[in-house]
């Protein structure tokens, strides 16, 4: 867990990572066998279209901290950002916001993802990662800004047309939604993308001078298609098993 070899600093170098979707009902056993699969950084769990509530948030965390594996965790709405903190919390290493369309959504979870003077996180929680190696308000709070993950997911015409903005500082990733971004494509006139590759495609283009990287959800076997268009960030989700 240290912050050399952190899923955040390899999404800050740009290193190819590699996740997938897990089931806030595993067991111990159940999430080794995920991960060792293929070899996997991370793991998601999705509270946007999944019945969750924050005890088996705090479980599932639990266990996945006791096997050193980040979990990141897709909150339920756009309109939550403001509880990015509250969710952290619970034992996540990082938070996925759905739906981002607006500046200020951005910097509204930016400050409540990390303690001052970055941020205006309030200090507090037992459950959190990292917290026993690291007791000290100021030690812990400094590692969590170099440890914990912030992705902004793009699911619209709009959002692909404007992630130059919304890749600020502190924010690691922008992720796709690609079914909603489809609905967007079908449903919005006077924009120039094709298909979803071009929006990645663009996207991977308009961040490559910044410290932000691209995440696509792909399904297993694509890997490379994504890695040629500039996607560092890969989460790989098995057709027909998980919402996207």
């Amino acid at each position: 867990m240290t912050e050399n070899n952190s899923v955040k600093y390899k999404i800050s170098k740009k290193m190819p990572v590699f996740g997938t979707m897990a089931s806030v009902n595993m067991n111990k056993d159940e999430l080794t066998k995920l991960i060792e699969s293929n070899n996997y950084d991370f793991v998601l769990i999705d509270g946007q279209h999944a019945p969750l509530n924050e005890d088996s948030i705090s479980n599932f965390c639990y266990i996945a901290n006791e096997l050193n594996i980040h979990v990141q965790f897709r909150i339920k709405h756009t309109n939550l950002a403001f509880l990015s903190g509250n969710y952290i919390d619970l034992g996540p290493s990082g938070v996925e916001i759905p739906q981002i369309e607006l500046e200020s959504t951005v910097i509204e979870t930016i400050n409540n993802f990390y303690y001052p003077p970055k941020g205006i996180r309030s200090w507090g929680g037992q459950d959190r990662v990292g917290l026993s190696q690291k007791p000290s308000r100021l030690e812990y709070s400094h590692w969590w800004e170099n440890y914990g993950t912030l992705w902004l997911q793009l699911e619209s015409v709009d959002a692909v047309k404007n992630c130059r903005k919304f890749a600020k500082p502190g924010v690691d990733c922008l992720s796709f939604g690609p079914a909603d971004l489809s609905f967007s494509l079908e449903n919005t006139s006077n924009h120039n993308f094709k298909s979803i590759e071009d929006c990645v495609a663009f996207t991977s283009n308009e961040l490559s001078s910044t410290n932000t990287a691209v995440c696509f959800r792909n399904d297993l076997g694509s890997r490379q298609l994504y890695l040629d268009m500039g996607v560092t960030v890969l989460l790989e989700t098995p057709k027909g098993k998980w919402a996207r």
